[in-house]
């Protein structure tokens, strides 16, 4: 049964309860009771024949569950002719497979228009002209056209002088590579330089992207399902249920009073009021950016002890900033930024919009260049304000300079230094990496003070690069140079040692995400696969939201878990005072719904969590 299907039928039962309720109670003040009783039979005996169902396909995977106490007391009641107390436990059940449907069913629209954006055709020469074609139609040796922003559709060979592709997606490496004529380019890179022509050397069904796809579905099969929280007091309350009911028929010989203990029995503080806690916390995530897929997933974010991060992208920012100016031949660092931000106007290069970037926000006045030419993947010349200006690489530049160009400065692992030449001198150098973002610090400190035993480093990126980046993070480990399957591997091994949240931007991390008890997709500029893979969704691209979509899981399981304790409590209560002759079936239905109410009400507490640092 699809999720379209299961989603309409949770809908329509819901309704048949609450028509065959409202129904009966019409008919009764009529004066027709006998339709009444009609009415309230038709109105629980579909949701009684869907519940059984769903009990046969459980026990079929040998789970047991809370629904069978349900199905106990409505099949008792029916049976025993307490159709008005069927009718109303039928629309309690109904009412909460209801709304943990809602929540599930929302966070898929949701993720829909997220993925929306993932390309699906490839641009082909064939016989002097171009056409768009779908992947699965690409073979090898056709030669493709990889425009500007495209990602790279299938594995093969650069066809033109040099393809300037950004590949972080892929490896973890933050700055785009140059490759020249000849040199292979992996699928899922995407083109950040002019554009260039593919020979397709493998079948999108045998590329790079193709086969971490499959390593995304291997994880989602091999992972172990969440139990819902109810389940897992399932068994402890149907067996004191059907003690409590059985002795009052055992003692009295009154099967009206099991009925009844059945009835108040109904585990509605556990069908409802958990639901009802974890689709609050689901839309409190929502507004803070936090996009959970269902209520199963917020309550494994609640119970995690291992945290796994990317680094590009996810612990770092994932564009180049500039981290240091050099000027040179008297000029001052802001003329040296300023004259390199105005040719780089021009640029489509990461990096040349990166360095633009930073002279906006210094407020520096850039002018437009003229008789600009630029060299894809090596630098930029043109004449600005009279002055013959060059801006790339050092040997791009020192290429164009009248005399020595000198040695470029020192830099760290992972830094890129781009060389601005003027009128025919070295004028300086811009010293640029990949910086933490903003926060990382305190968000990894507030994790641990949640409950955070463990935080690891997983990244495709070289190891001294990355131990630079998080040094003083506290790091409690760093993996560096792991391959897509290499991070499934440490996801695995981690998980022996307790829930495991893996975040993660790239589409080499959507394995691990899909392995992960809780995969956390960057989604506001990641991979549309590790979206795709992932439980989770940051919708807004700041890292704290991982902190504060794990305080408010926390918060929302444990107003759940408050509902359930005080909602069994009371039904107990009301168990024993059935069996003692107290309650009938219907008042022990009305009972149940008081108590219903209860823990409801306690359970929409969850609206107003408002985590830390959300101000």
């Amino acid at each position: 049964m699809n999720q379209n299907r299961a989603g309409r039928l949770k809908t329509l039962l819901l309704a048949v309860a609450l028509a065959g309720l409202a129904g009966g109670l019409v008919l009764r003040a009529g004066g027709l009771p006998d339709l009444a009783r009609a009415a309230w039979l038709a109105g629980a005996l579909p949701v009684l024949a869907a519940l059984l169902a769903e009990i046969g396909r459980s026990l079929s995977r040998r789970e047991v569950g809370l629904d069978i106490v349900a199905a106990l007391s409505m099949s008792a009641a029916i049976l025993l002719g307490e159709t008005l107390a069927a009718a109303i436990v039928a629309l309690m059940y109904s009412g909460g497979t209801f709304l943990e449907g809602f929540a599930e069913g929302r966070a898929r629209r949701e993720m829909r228009d997220l993925l929306s954006r993932v390309p699906r055709t490839a641009t082909r020469h064939s016989h002097g002209r171009l056409e768009e074609v779908a992947l699965e139609a690409i073979a090898p040796g056709d030669r493709l056209l990889i425009r500007q922003g495209d990602v790279v559709p299938v594995d093969g060979q650069v066809a033109s002088a040099t393809a300037f592709l950004d590949s972080s997606a892929l490896t973890g490496e933050s700055l785009p590579v140059r490759l020249g004529q000849g040199a292979e380019a992996l699928s899922g890179a995407t083109n950040a330089g002019d554009a260039f022509d593919l020979v397709a050397l493998r079948e999108a069904r045998d590329s790079t992207y193709a086969g971490i796809v499959r390593l995304v579905e291997e994880a989602q099969r091999s992972k172990a399902p969440l139990s819902r929280l109810a389940d897992r007091w399932s068994l402890g309350f149907l067996a004191v249920t059907v003690a409590i009911a059985g002795a009052a028929w055992w003692f009295t010989g009154d099967p009206v009073r099991a009925v009844a203990v059945l009835v108040v029995a109904t585990p509605c503080p556990l069908i409802l009021a958990v639901p009802v806690a974890l689709v609050a916390g689901l839309s409190r995530a929502a507004h803070f950016g936090v996009l959970v897929k269902g209520a199963g997933p917020l309550e494994a974010m609640a119970r995690v002890r291992t945290l796994i991060l990317d680094k590009t992208g996810t612990l770092t920012d994932g564009r180049p900033q500039i981290v240091r100016i050099e000027a040179r031949c008297g000029m001052a660092p802001d003329d040296v930024l300023r004259l390199a931000a105005a040719l780089d106007q021009l640029s489509k290069h990461p990096v040349a919009q990166a360095i633009v970037q930073a002279a906006r926000d210094r407020d520096l006045p850039l002018p437009l260049p003229r008789d600009v030419a630029e060299t894809p993947g090596e630098g930029v010349a043109g004449i600005l304000d009279g002055h013959r200006v060059a801006v790339g690489g050092q040997g791009f530049v020192a290429g164009r300079l009248d005399g020595a160009a000198g040695d470029p400065p020192d830099a760290s692992p992972g830094a890129v230094t781009v060389a601005v030449g003027v009128d025919g001198r070295m004028a300086g150098h811009l010293v640029m990496s990949d910086p933490l973002r903003e926060g990382a610090a305190g968000m990894l400190a507030r994790l641990r003070g949640q409950g955070i035993a463990r935080i690891l480093l997983a990244t495709g990126d070289r190891d001294d690069v990355a131990r630079r980046v998080t040094e003083g993070l506290g790091l409690d480990g760093i993996r560096a140079g792991l391959t897509p399957d290499g991070k499934v591997l440490l996801v695995l091994a981690e998980r022996k040692n307790g829930p495991v949240m893996m975040v993660g931007d790239g589409v080499n991390d959507a394995p691990a995400l899909a392995a992960a008890d809780v995969g956390v997709a960057m989604g506001a500029r990641g991979a549309a696969a590790s979206a795709e893979a992932a439980d989770v969704v940051l919708l807004v691209d700041r890292i704290d939201r991982i902190a504060m979509g794990v305080e408010i899981a926390r918060r929302a399981r444990g107003i759940a878990l408050q509902s359930v304790a005080a909602g069994i409590g009371l039904s107990v209560a009301g168990m024993i005072a059935a069996a003692l002759g107290y309650l009938t079936p219907v008042q022990g239905a009305l009972i149940q719904e008081g108590i219903d109410v209860a823990v409801i009400l306690n359970a929409l507490r969850a609206l107003r969590i408002t985590p830390a640092g959300s101000a």
